[in-house]
């Protein structure tokens, strides 16, 4: 069994070199390696936090470091990362331990060389009185890239499209680990039914302040080792996904559309909202994807679901013409970067050509819905030119449409002006994701 801090480190380095995703990797090595309690949450405190202050540790180790940090080997950086993180940002842990296990690291890896350089940046931490200084605070995006750990030209996209306060607010909330948010399967409980098993379980759960049947789970460990799990009475999904499908709307009877369905929440909350009676079409392009949706419905005990491999670009062959469509599209995931904090360091992490594709899906799915019809556009990301930007030029090249004044919950607020057709949800400002929905109905 590898030790805790070990484990980190290969979980990093898979990140670092095989582009993993950090939720995916952490799990499987926590099994792996038999981890549970205080070690199981140690591991998991030291890869998120090092990923989520990547830049702010590069940018510490650079104050202390005689070689460039561009030269710095790979595994090196990562076991300096660690050290550094642990020394400034863990509470409870021994300077003694961060420095000295450090270093045993670098040698169980036959880094020897690296040992005494990693020793000595780490040692010099521990005796200066200023560890660090940051960039200084009127370079507005320099400050707020080092400081929150987020790149440049992300912040320069937040302040030009939000402005520097919502910039700076949606940095801050990157920090830490998000809640955990549940729907409550009301086609086999309700949402006190659901509290009241959790609990039996050992895990807390507290009804969400902002929309009906939706829950904030606490201290769960792993959600698919829970009976309630097994049983089907929750799945998990964020606030900000369950209010996009509130605001489509579904009825009982209704014929559905989820164009981009994957990995199938929103298809599964609208089955709940419909009593099971109509039908969703589930599309996607991949065949394991579409799997894991019918896997679910399963166990939530849904029929109403059919899966089906399409492309939402191309045009295909429908089933009958929908009453509603939900067309939730391929985005960047900037609104997600808590959950994936390994995303903000892509180097395509605003890419230029995925708005073209994202409105090309919406017009074909459009093509779709039946006149009185409603269609919801909807991304997890805070970029305007995948989310309004595109929502506007759908309005004014489909006279057709018209868009729907939303009704939102009193716990929603708006971050800045916007439609009164749409809204881009923000953590500081709705407890949510990063999400973008605007909703349309197809005149009659």
């Amino acid at each position: 069994m590898s030790s805790p801090r070990n484990t980190a480190f290969e979980v990093l380095l898979k990140i670092e070199q095989n582009s993993a995703y950090s939720n995916i990797a952490l799990n499987n090595a926590i099994k792996e390696n038999k981890h549970n309690g205080l070690d199981s949450s140690f591991v998991s405190a030291l890869v998120y936090g090092v990923l989520e202050q990547k830049l702010k540790l590069d940018y510490i180790i650079r104050q202390y470091s005689k070689i460039p940090l561009r030269k710095i080997e790979l595994k090196t950086k990562i076991i300096l990362r660690m050290g550094v993180f642990q020394l400034l940002f863990m509470d409870k842990i021994p300077e003694s331990a961060a420095v000295n296990e450090s270093v045993k690291l670098a040698k169980k890896h036959k880094l020897q060389k690296s040992a005494g350089f990693i020793n000595g940046i780490l040692r010099s931490i521990t005796r200066a009185q200023a560890k660090y200084t940051l960039p200084d605070s009127s370079d507005t995006v320099r400050f707020l890239s080092v400081n929150y750990s987020v790149p440049e030209q992300l912040i320069r996209l937040w302040v030009s499209a939000y402005g520097k306060e919502n910039a700076e607010k949606i940095s801050a909330s990157l920090g830490g680990r998000p809640k955990l948010c549940a729907r409550v399967n009301t086609l086999k409980t309700d949402t006190q039914g659901l509290i009241d098993s959790l609990s039996q379980q050992g895990a807390a759960a507290v009804p969400s302040d902002i929309i009906d049947n939706a829950v904030i789970i606490e201290n769960s460990g792993s959600v698919e080792r829970l009976q309630a799990y097994k049983n089907g009475l929750f799945h998990i999904q964020d606030i900000s996904s369950q209010l996009c499908v509130s605001l489509l709307n579904p009825k009982p009877g209704d014929i559905m559309l989820d164009i981009c369905s994957a990995p199938g929440g929103k298809s599964l909350t609208a089955a709940q909202l419909m009593n099971d009676r109509g039908k969703i079409f589930a599309f996607d392009l991949y065949e394991h994807k579409l799997k894991l949706i019918r896997s679910n419905a399963k166990r939530l005990g849904i029929g109403s679901i059919v899966t089906q491999i399409r492309d939402g670009a191309e045009n295909f062959i429908a089933p009958p013409t929908a009453d509603k469509i939900l067309c939730d599209v391929p985005c960047s995931g900037l609104g997600i970067l808590s959950r994936k904090p390994e995303i903000r360091y892509k180097d395509d992490i605003i890419p230029a050509d995925l708005p073209k594709l994202q409105y090309k899906i919406l017009c074909n799915s459009a093509r779709y819905l039946a006149s009185g019809g409603v269609l919801v556009y909807s991304t997890c990301t805070l970029n305007p030119a995948e989310n309004g930007e595109n929502a506007s030029r759908f309005l004014k090249e489909h006279t057709e449409f018209e868009g729907v004044e939303l009704c939102l919950p009193k716990g929603i607020q708006r971050a800045f002006g916007e439609n009164s057709w749409e809204i881009t949800l923000m953590p500081h400002t709705a407890g949510t994701d990063g999400f973008y929905i605007a909703v349309f109905r197809k005149k009659v």
